[in-house]
């Protein structure tokens, strides 16, 4: 079973860690978006994964100590948090390590609405966003909204390879458990 937990601030400082994660993420993404993207195009970079460090949004899961995949999870306000960035390494697929990090982002936000982002093409089927459209929908997330990505991200659109829409799901987190003084128990 995955171990998750939160890179700690300092984290960001390592070098060789933020570079790992960067090559994970654009490793999965590579294939989980190809065709979207112009060549040459990535997802992120150690730099990019170190200033989200700092700011205490990157999760990791690691299988025997080694790093097996990573989701990026912030606070947008009024009751909503959002995550993004989940990549689970190809050699961990299949143990849950996808599962593990939507559930920790998930339990890290009890009573909110956690909201996440699926670029999809307008024009052609990709069996990547298919498959998680469906797995996101067994989970429980609703599409809320279909946009346009420059509506959304207009500095991203020169990138696209092929026109995409982005779809916005939602899905609201339970109240957290409380003691029998009333108090909230967080995980």
């Amino acid at each position: 079973m995955p171990e998750v937990s939160m890179l700690p601030v300092s984290a960001a400082d390592d070098a060789e860690l933020m570079s790992t994660l960067a090559d994970l993420v654009n490793k999965v993404y590579a294939v989980a978006e190809q065709g979207l993207w112009i060549d040459g195009a990535e997802r992120t970079n150690a730099a990019e994964l170190a200033g989200l460090t700092r700011a205490g949004q990157i999760a990791v899961a690691r299988v025997d100590g080694a790093i097996a995949g990573s989701v990026r999870i912030q606070d947008l306000g009024d009751g909503l948090s959002e995550f993004g960035m989940l990549a689970a390494a190809p050699e961990h697929r299949g143990i849950g390590v996808g599962r593990e990090l939507v559930r920790f982002a998930e339990q890290r936000n009890p009573g909110r609405t956690m909201q996440l982002e699926l670029l999809v093409p307008r024009e052609w089927s990709h069996p990547s966003k298919e498959f998680l459209a469906g797995w996101y929908g067994r989970i429980g997330y609703e599409l809320v909204r279909v946009g346009r990505l420059d509506e959304f991200y207009p500095a991203l659109t020169p990138l696209l390879a092929t026109a995409c829409d982005l779809r916005v799901y939602h899905k609201a987190l339970g109240a957290p458990p409380r003691d029998e003084s009333g108090t909230a128990k967080l995980g």
